[in-house]
């Protein structure tokens, strides 16, 4: 009885998470049109193209979501050790779990950066050359199941709940579409906001088909990382900043893509 009830909690979270991922994604990829910030570099025949290419990389990750990174997420949280004090837990307990997951997620992401074989998976979502609400979930398969099984050792090992991984991943998709979108902020409250989170101004600079650039700015919520770690980029963004991977000319297509990592 108590194991369905846990179930439907689970169930009505990650429903609710959903619908206000979809809605948050959906005002987003109309505002960036109708005030963007940058113009588009890509031929109008090929927009379309691309944002389904993205949505399609999406679905993938979503069905891979329900079929591993959801279980091995439940079972890390469920056998992870018992060693947290009474105190840790609550309100207070969830804001520490947040605050610890930020700082695992800005680790994977600059491993990602470092690490040859994770790099092969994770320049797939560096070969957009523009960015936008679709650019946000646009990863290659392989990196989604290698971030679970790390970030699951991570759970265990600090006996995070489930609960708080659940917000917290509802917390990065907001954040994520957020800073890869193409709205028209105004480059001072970009500036007011980055002083705390990660803004388009901030992130897009990561983006920056310059490998100088693109190995910079690896925060993922709090830019308190980058600061900290010595990774914060040194040039400001620039509207016409070309957008992808050094030396790349242009995207390549779906089933290229799933490749990549292992050609």
């Amino acid at each position: 009885m108590i194991a369905a009830m846990e179930q439907e909690f689970v169930t009505t979270i990650l429903t609710f998470k959903g619908l206000v991922i979809l809605i948050w994604m959906a005002v987003f990829f109309v505002v960036e049109r109708v005030a963007p910030a940058s113009p588009n570099p890509i031929p109008v025949n090929q927009r379309l193209y691309r944002v389904g290419r993205n949505l399609l990389l999406f679905l993938l990750n979503a069905v891979a979501s329900r079929l591993f990174v959801i279980p091995v997420t439940g079972l890390a949280a469920f056998y992870s050790l018992t060693w947290r004090p009474d105190w840790w837990g609550g309100v207070p307990g969830l804001l520490i779990d947040l605050f610890l997951l930020d700082f695992f997620i800005y680790w994977w992401h600059r491993a990602n950066h470092v690490v040859p074989v994770l790099w092969r998976f994770h320049q797939v979502h560096h070969y957009d050359e523009f960015l936008d609400t679709t650019s946000a979930v646009r990863f290659h398969i392989g990196e989604v199941m290698l971030s679970a099984v790390f970030r699951g050792v991570y759970i265990w090992l600090l006996g995070i709940p489930l609960l708080s991984v659940l917000v917290f991943e509802g917390l990065v998709l907001l954040s994520s579409i957020f800073q890869h979108s193409n709205i028209r902020l105004g480059p001072r409250l970009d500036r007011v906001l980055a002083y705390v989170i990660v803004t388009p101004g901030w992130h897009w600079m990561h983006h920056h088909a310059i490998r100088e650039d693109t190995d910079s700015n690896y925060a993922n919520t709090l830019t308190i990382w980058d600061r900290l770690f010595g990774s914060k980029c040194g040039h400001k963004r620039r509207l016409t900043m070309p957008i992808g991977l050094e030396n790349v000319v242009r995207d390549l297509s779906l089933a290229r893509l799933l490749a990549r990592p292992f050609r």
